[in-house]
């Protein structure tokens, strides 16, 4: 079985360690937990890992976050992997900080990573790990917000919060999404 893991986020030292990257940090944190090194390859950077017999390809896409889907797509088609094998990890403001919510399918909830995904694969039916963010920002700054580096308070939480998401991930790959979800949702 192959399943594409999708951290989404924005390439650049300027964007590293912002909120709006947690996909990538989640990703970064799987590859570096399993030995795996990230190469760049088309339209993201990859790299593959093992798990109970299953093949996880993790990218992190080098098109920016507004055009995530050329990369889902590319990928997709490459390996050959249906849509309902592919898993997209991205930054929630509806959700509140540290609490993660995996679902089937869904809006895209004005994530412009997300309706890009949805405009080029066809749809809102693909897999989300939706990791919340909180919305801690005042009314008009969520650009400011997303795009903002985490509070010392959240960088501390953060290393727990992406290893419940890898194993959600796991868990998405082995026991299936709906167990996965009554599992762990928040």
């Amino acid at each position: 079985m192959k399943y594409l893991i999708v951290g989404l986020g924005n390439i650049g030292p300027e964007y590293e360690l912002t909120r709006h990257n947690i996909g990538f940090l989640t990703v970064d944190r799987l590859a570096d937990k399993e030995g795996a090194s990230w190469k760049s390859n088309r339209l993201a950077f990859k790299t593959e890992i093992k798990y109970k017999g299953r093949s996880l390809h993790l990218i992190k896409p080098t098109t920016y976050m507004n055009l995530s889907g050329k990369a889902v797509n590319y990928w997709m088609k490459e390996l050959g992997i249906p849509k309902e094998n592919i898993l997209v990890i991205v930054d929630d403001v509806a959700i509140p900080f540290g609490k993660l919510r995996m679902r089937v399918k869904g809006s895209a909830a004005g994530h412009n990573g997300l309706k890009n995904i949805e405009d080029l694969t066809g749809g809102q039916d693909y897999p989300r790990l939706r990791m919340g963010i909180g919305d801690n920002f005042p009314k008009g700054r969520q650009v400011d917000y997303v795009l903002g580096r985490f509070s010392q308070q959240e960088f501390d939480e953060l290393p727990m919060m992406m290893d419940k998401a890898i194993d959600m991930i796991f868990g998405f790959c082995t026991i299936g999404i709906s167990q996965t979800m009554t599992q762990f949702n928040d």
